[in-house]
């Protein structure tokens, strides 16, 4: 829990304020602490670069060796540069109070005092002024990136019913609507969907493989007679870890580089012959559909009056819980440390069969569920908070969880039973919207950044060299 807060030190590195400076040659500006890159009005040092290696180092992440990982590490810290430089002329600030409150937020999750926190800072090798100051551009970027990018994207009422429809003809075997493709060395879109194994970067090479063998298994069934959709849906029902994504239609120059090589001669409504294999993890992709670039406006197609209405509420499916749990609420006399030695009591309990979760939620759970046993009826995404959901879907039935804190106290947590239900037409429509501004805010994030890095005046000077090394 504890390196979740404190790994905000090596997430970022500090931005330097050199907007006082003044203009240099190129001999001078490398003597400065061994600059890689001049961005700007600022620059990104090789040291820099060298704590981000060693912070991955330290998390046991697997490096690459062919001399790319240092160019890497440059360019996404050239592009926070950017993005904290601009929220600077924006106005976009973090004052110390609000600092302060964060850092005792994350005191308080990790369930230390702030003296504590800070001490464990200390001891981990940074200042506490270096990680306040982390923190700070940390805090800034995020809310940069919010005002820019997500506050900003629109979603029609068209887009949704053609979203809902294309879904319904999927799940009802009818597949996408195919849309006439580009003339050969045309532009084109593709629509490409993918089911993601993730893979952590400290894994061993044990879980590395296993990830790596789902991958090929879903292969080989993607390519057999399956529906890709259900299958990435019920891949993602079994492991909650596994995502199921349609990208949406991007030119090639918008999709991964990594995917494009994958299916650049797949054709519409194939699977790609291979496992996509990504620092993040494994990618199992198909093209849904290639078209022709439309130029000038770029409407979604619109859903014809059969197909809208066919697309009814009760074809679309969403996996539904029932769970129970026992709540002992935040309150005066009653410390984390407590609520949680309590919960773990009833939980051994009950794994060891000496006591009925039912009974123990009826005389100990602090909600109106406790006279029912604790049972929270059916409940399906966003129907809960999102700490008690994660935890409630990495549980088999009949599984009882660890304590699990939200901020409405600590709840212990037992699920009943799953199932595939309809989704209403509010529901529905919530659900298509939220889909949909997934899809639009990862298209318009890379574009984002990718207009950042272009306006920029960026002048790379030594990126190969560690900071002990001389410049060349």
């Amino acid at each position: 829990m504890f390196l979740l807060g404190v790994s905000a030190i090596f997430g970022y590195a500090g931005a330097q304020d050199v907007s006082k400076a003044n203009v240099v040659t190129d001999s001078k500006i490398r003597n400065i602490d061994g600059v890689a890159a001049v961005v700007n009005t600022g620059y990104v040092t090789r040291k820099e670069i060298d704590d981000r290696i060693a912070a991955l180092k330290k998390q046991g992440a697997t490096l690459p060796d062919d001399g790319s990982l240092r160019k890497m590490i440059l360019e996404r810290l050239i592009i926070e540069k950017i993005q904290l430089q601009n929220a600077e002329q924006e106005g976009i600030v973090v004052t110390n109070k609000e600092l302060d409150k964060i850092i005792a937020d994350i005191a308080d999750k990790n369930k230390i005092s702030v003296a504590e926190f800070k001490a464990k800072v200390i001891a981990s090798g940074s200042t506490f002024e270096k990680y306040r100051q982390l923190l700070r551009d940390d805090v800034i970027l995020s809310r940069y990136r919010e005002r820019e990018v997500e506050g900003k994207i629109k979603i029609s009422d068209a887009e949704i019913d053609n979203f809902i429809s294309e879904r319904t003809r999927a799940m009802n075997g009818g597949g996408v609507q195919r849309s006439a493709p580009a003339a050969k060395g045309e532009p084109e879109e593709i629509d490409v969907a993918q089911i993601f194994i993730p893979i952590d970067s400290s894994a061993g090479v044990g879980s590395q493989a296993e990830a790596k063998k789902k991958a090929d298994q879903l292969l080989r069934d993607a390519k057999g007679d399956v529906d890709f959709l259900q299958l990435g849906a019920m891949a993602a029902k079994e492991n909650p870890k596994i995502k199921f994504q349609d990208l949406g239609y991007r030119t090639p120059d918008r999709l991964p580089q990594l995917f494009y090589e994958a299916i650049r001669n797949t054709g519409g409504g194939q699977v790609a012959n291979i496992v996509v294999k990504s620092p993040a993890g494994y990618h199992v992709l198909k093209v849904l559909d290639r078209r022709a670039v439309v130029t000038g406006t770029n409407p979604q197609p619109q859903a014809t009056p059969q197909e809208t209405s066919s697309a009814a509420p009760q074809n679309i499916l969403i996996t539904q819980t029932m769970a129970r749990h026992i709540l002992l609420r935040n309150r005066a006399g009653l410390n984390d440390q407590d609520a949680e030695r309590r919960l773990a009591g009833y939980r051994d309990q009950v794994r060891a069969k000496t006591a009925d979760f039912g009974e123990l939620a009826k005389k100990f759970s602090e909600d109106g569920s406790a006279s029912n046993g604790g049972n929270l009826g059916w409940m399906g995404p966003g129907d809960l908070v999102p700490e008690f959901e994660q935890a409630m879907n990495r549980l088999q039935i009949g599984e009882v969880s660890n304590p699990v804190k939200t901020e409405f106290g600590w709840h212990l947590i037992q699920v009943l039973e799953r199932r595939e239900a309809q989704l209403t037409v509010e529901k529905q429509r919530q659900f298509a919207r939220a889909a949909i501004r997934e899809r639009k805010f990862e298209q318009a994030y890379q574009d984002w950044l990718r207009e950042l890095r272009d306006t920029a005046t960026v002048k790379i000077l030594n990126v190969d060299d560690a900071a002990a090394s001389a410049p060349r």
